[in-house]
């Protein structure tokens, strides 16, 4: 989709794992694109960095730094691990300040917010979950994140801000963190040999995973599609289930099939055993629909895993 030359783009949170694909595929659009963040990270070609934390900064300097800027995209958040206090501190904050600092300018960028498909809460097992339905989270991480997806939308339906809620549901592909199930099972592949064997212990879920460079095509859609106001579900519209997720990624890895030893979780893991949203809005508004395979997704991955390696066991051995 061609978009016209020289418009300015600020992601925050764009040296993240979602905000990094982000940032790429707009620039690929021909948008000037800054990323904002608290600290640097390895830098991505193309692309500018600001340090600055949206969070402490005074709004008049959020507002400098995405004064210029045709298209805001808030793509920071938090990891799922986290008590309600951190979950608050990391998701509700940071979107008060930019969405007051977008309302601020005289010429307002549009503001593009990624939620969580978890807002929803837990749904029963065969629902595909659209955007009117009701919202009952029962995590720390669902509820703040829920609460961030509000603001923006207030201050959308106030005439404050041009702007939209994307809903995303789990996320994967090349870059996913080891804070992940998917990024858990990468690295633990990745040490498991003939004197290491791995044992697995999978939930029987079912949950939507989507690549993350389809959330960031569903971004650059966004950015000119005449939508305020509104969420919009991005996901892949299916339900996978857990151990299908992890065969695709073993079969990736090519770690023999005797190193594995699967076994069932005593419990079911928080937040809902299935997630499948249903994306039909998105096709009608956005005329975005996802393209890329979960197994092309998951060999991705693993491919980026590799690469990533030693800085990651850097970040392993120092704590971070």
């Amino acid at each position: 989709m061609a978009l016209s030359r020289n418009r300015r783009a600020v992601v925050v949170g764009g040296t993240g794992f979602i905000g990094r694909h982000i940032c790429r595929a707009l620039a690929r659009q021909e948008y000037d694109v800054l990323a904002m963040a608290r600290k640097p990270a390895e830098a991505i070609p193309g692309v500018g960095f600001l340090a600055l934390d949206a969070v402490a900064a005074p709004v008049g300097d959020i507002a400098a730094a995405v004064g210029p800027a045709d298209l805001v995209v808030n793509a920071a958040g938090d990891s799922w691990e986290g008590d309600e206090e951190r979950m608050t501190a990391s998701h509700i904050p940071l979107v008060d300040q930019l969405v007051s600092a977008v309302a601020t300018l005289p010429r307002r960028p549009r503001l593009l917010h990624l939620g969580s498909v978890h807002e929803y809460g837990p749904v029963p097992d065969g629902t595909a979950v659209g955007e009117n339905h009701p919202t009952a989270p029962e995590t720390p991480y669902a509820r703040t994140k829920l609460v961030g997806s509000r603001i923006v939308l207030g201050a959308a339906d106030a005439g404050r801000i041009d702007g939209c809620v994307l809903r995303v549901t789990n996320v994967c592909g090349p870059g996913t963190p080891y804070g992940s199930f998917l990024g858990r099972l990468a690295a633990r592949l990745r040490e498991t040999d003939e004197a290491t064997p791995l044992t697995l212990t999978l939930v029987d879920d079912r949950r939507d995973f989507i690549d993350v460079r389809d959330v960031a095509d569903a971004v650059v859609r966004a950015a000119g599609a005449p939508v305020g106001g509104q969420v919009i579900n991005i996901g892949q519209g299916t339900a996978t289930g857990m151990r299908e997720l992890a065969g695709l990624l073993i079969s990736a890895s090519r770690v023999p099939p005797h190193l594995v030893r699967e076994e069932d979780a005593p419990v079911h893991s928080k937040g809902g055993r299935w997630t499948q949203a249903d994306i039909r809005l998105a096709r009608t508004l956005l005329g975005w629909s996802p393209k890329v395979p979960l197994k092309e997704s998951l060999y991705d991955l693993w491919a980026a895993s590799a690469r990533r390696r030693p800085a990651a066991a850097a970040a392993r051995t120092e704590g971070h």
